[in-house]
């Protein structure tokens, strides 16, 4: 039995992770109503079910100071649902989580009572402060790395906090959110910039050190981040961690806003019908936000409140755990034949690298580690298609801790480790990964090819055999004498499909 982070693993197995007992977070928010279902509670979140219902709670709550009696039967009837899910998936815990329009409410109470109700669960009410403070987790759990002013924008607010390395400080929150502007500048998302410009004077934004990057999170800053890349025609489309410079962003924002439509804007037609008037307000307020700040960039999170909710539950051990690694060892376990094979070849390559004295950063290290454990990840498709699909899993599936480059590296592996050196199922992806990496990518593609013909994606073969380097350039492939019969035409071929590749004069497989 296999262990990855303590799950346990049987290489048969298929579907789902075993023993995992799902987790959900409810997120009552002003716009919509969302129930996610996670495979398990760990520090990489898979989702099993994600589903949002448009309520519009926090529509005209400033002027009444009341949830309308519409908009709850909608979000209650949408509840009703989303607790038989719960049941149906055998969910152990529901977290529910209520935000800017609930906690604002003079009948909160009766709204909070009527979903404790439905859904068997204590609702915790978050302040301003708090959500903050979950949305930088989201941004930490889902990008590590990031240092800087995290923004999320929803329906009736506006939260920041500010992070270095992976603390949060200085939470706030502004009556920013998009349906609140809406309402407030009476359908202008011109007159929205000026409310959010007025507002930001007295916000961390306005005090940050210029060149630092924008974190923006929320389903209507989400929907302009597709919005832009579908104008700008970026090859993924892929939100999670999607850079834009701040100055790009900007321009298009402020192309949104002056087109005086909440319907006709530049890109409208690629936003869905319950965000498209929304857009506008969004763009206005990061519009604003990225000048205030004199930001850099913006990168755009998937992650927020929810996930951020769970992550901060973990221990620290676990929090230090690296997504990255830990969700492709989850697909290793679901997806390959044998995950122990994925280990061999994360050495395999290491002792390559070694004997040629090729170095890596950690970050370049970290990737091939992760694509070791992806590799086999295809094999259950017509092998017409395992290329194109093991592309698709690691470009646009939910692995987080990973940018868009570190995609395009693990796609190109990919690619060329099922069809061949000439492969082009990733070729679009390419330019985002950058020439260097783009070729290191190939480079352990063609490695993969000279591994699966000794071993047939099963363990302990790799382990017995080593890479030397022969006189100026020669590479060598040494076998153990009991595995002699490997050194057929099928292996010699592609170890010197390897060799050209890697720049290597020639190549020879010696039993020893």
């Amino acid at each position: 039995m296999t262990q990855f982070w303590g799950v346990d693993a049987d290489p048969t197995a298929q579907g789902r992770i075993k023993g995992a007992r799902p987790v959900a977070v409810l997120d009552i928010g002003s716009n919509s109503v969302r129930l996610v279902v996670y495979e398990r509670h760990a520090r990489a979140l898979t989702p099993l079910y994600n589903e949002k219902a448009s309520c519009a709670l926090g529509r005209g709550i400033a002027q009444s100071g009341q949830l309308a009696v519409a908009n709850i039967a909608k979000a209650l009837d949408a509840m009703k649902r989303f607790a038989m899910v719960a049941r149906l998936m055998r969910v152990g815990k529901i977290h529910v989580l209520a935000t800017s329009a609930v906690r604002e409410a003079s009948n909160r109470q009766e709204f909070v009572s009527a979903v404790e109700e439905i859904m068997q669960t204590p609702v915790r009410v978050l302040s301003g402060e708090e959500e903050a403070h979950f949305a930088a987790l989201g941004v930490v759990a889902g990008i590590p790395g990031f240092s800087g002013v995290v923004g999320d924008l929803g329906g009736g607010s506006l939260e920041f906090s500010a992070i270095d390395s992976g603390i949060d400080t200085s939470g706030q929150s502004f009556e920013l959110g998009v349906i609140r502007l809406q309402d407030d500048s009476d359908g202008s998302p011109a007159k929205a910039a000026q409310i959010t410009r007025e507002q930001l004077k007295d916000s961390i934004v306005a005090t940050v050190a210029p060149g630092s990057q924008f974190a923006a999170i929320g389903g209507t800053w989400r929907s302009l981040a597709k919005l832009h890349q579908v104008i700008s025609k970026y090859p993924l489309h892929m939100v999670q961690d999607y850079v834009v410079p701040a100055a790009d962003m900007i321009k298009v924002c402020e192309e949104i806003v002056s087109a005086n439509s909440l319907k006709s804007y530049p890109g409208a037609s690629e936003v869905s019908n319950s965000r498209r008037e929304l857009v506008p307000f969004g763009a206005a307020v990061l519009s604003e936000i990225l000048k205030a700040g004199r930001f850099e960039s913006v990168v755009f999170s998937a992650l927020g409140v929810r996930e951020g909710y769970l992550y901060g539950m973990l221990d620290p051990m676990e929090r230090a755990i690296d997504p990255l690694v830990q969700g492709a060892e989850e697909l290793s376990i679901l997806r390959s034949r044998s995950p122990a094979h994925g280990n061999d070849l994360i050495d395999f390559t290491t002792q390559y690298m070694e004997a040629a004295g090729l170095g890596e950063s950690a970050s370049e290290a970290r990737l091939r580690k992760v694509v070791c454990l992806l590799a086999d990840i295809g094999w259950r498709a017509h092998p017409d298609y395992r290329g194109q699909q093991s592309v698709d899993a690691v470009a646009y599936g939910s692995l987080t801790g990973v940018d868009h480059p570190g995609r395009a590296y693990l796609a190109q592996t990919l690619s060329v480790r099922y069809d061949g050196l000439k492969s082009k199922w990733a070729q679009s992806l390419l330019p985002l990964a950058g020439a260097n990496t783009a070729k290191r990518a190939k480079l352990i593609g063609a490695l993969f090819r000279v591994a699966y013909p000794m071993t047939a994606a099963m363990p302990g073969i790799l382990p017995r055999t080593r890479f030397s380097i022969r006189g100026k350039n020669e590479l060598v492939l040494h076998l153990p004498a009991d595995l002699a019969f490997l050194n057929g035409d099928h292996l010699r071929n592609r170890l010197g499909q390897f060799a050209n590749i890697a720049g290597h004069d020639t190549s020879e497989v010696q039993v020893d």
